[in-house]
């Protein structure tokens, strides 16, 4: 295994170890998501360069697509609980009382 592996490893696993053991805001879970789909596209972006490929994949700019959609609706998300609940912490928001 290459450095560059495991540095976008690791990179994906600590994001995900953070969105799993600190949840407490909703703006720290939608920055792990970010930097998860960040290592994502970056590996993905690598890759055929690494594999000695010519031809140019769109699946890099999909998910740089579907990331940039997944950031609004987040941020979006995050300004409605504010906006009702009063914070972003994530214990606040309970879907049986809405």
């Amino acid at each position: 295994m290459s450095i560059l592996h495991l540095s976008f490893y690791s990179t994906f696993a600590l994001s995900y170890l953070g969105l799993a053991f600190h949840r407490t805001h909703l703006i720290s879970a939608l920055l792990c998501l970010e930097s998860m789909m960040l290592s994502l596209y970056i590996t993905l972006s690598i890759w055929p360069v690494e594999n000695h490929t010519s031809s140019s994949t769109i699946t890099p700019m999909l998910m740089l697509a579907f990331s940039a959609c997944e950031a609004g609706t987040g941020l979006a998300t995050l300004v409605a609980s504010t906006r009702t609940h009063g914070s972003d912490h994530l214990h606040n928001l309970n879907l049986l009382q809405c």
